[in-house]
């Protein structure tokens, strides 16, 4: 298998998804660092940490046989030479199901590699329920 290069933290993120959608976890985990000290939090879910544990989790989430589908919101990217930090939510919906999800909020963080962006930590938690998906700008009035 050809080892997929991603040239931006963006093109690594929409691989990650691409992913999830196609329910592939050797695409899921091409994303990833092959680092030991990479983690993952899914909601409500401890800390997995390590490749072999990252991958083992992926693999019972995607081996589920559900369709997911994913819209995302609010993204805010803080982006430095080496590291790349993503906070987007998510909006989840199961094919085959009528009910509303709340969204879930996930970080993502990328690392520049010798192969591109890899992806190294991922944390997603489910959103309190009424919460703005836009960024509210704060105005600081001096007196």
């Amino acid at each position: 298998m050809k080892q997929a290069l991603f040239p931006t933290p963006q093109d690594a993120e929409a691989a990650f998804y691409d992913a999830l959608t196609k329910g592939d976890l050797d695409a899921m985990m091409a994303v990833w660092a092959d680092d030991d000290d990479i983690y993952c939090v899914h909601p409500g879910g401890p800390r997995i940490s390590g490749v072999a544990q990252v991958r083992e989790s992926w693999r019972r989430i995607l081996g589920g046989g559900q369709t997911l589908r994913f819209q995302l919101r609010g993204q805010q990217y803080l982006h430095s030479m080496m590291l790349s930090a993503h906070s987007i939510y998510e909006h989840i919906s199961v094919a085959g199901e009528t009910r509303t999800r709340n969204p879930v909020i996930a970080t993502n963080i990328y690392l520049r590699t010798e192969r591109g962006w890899r992806m190294v930590a991922h944390h997603a938690s489910p959103a309190p329920v009424a919460v703005s998906e836009e960024p509210r700008r704060v105005t600081k009035t001096l007196h």
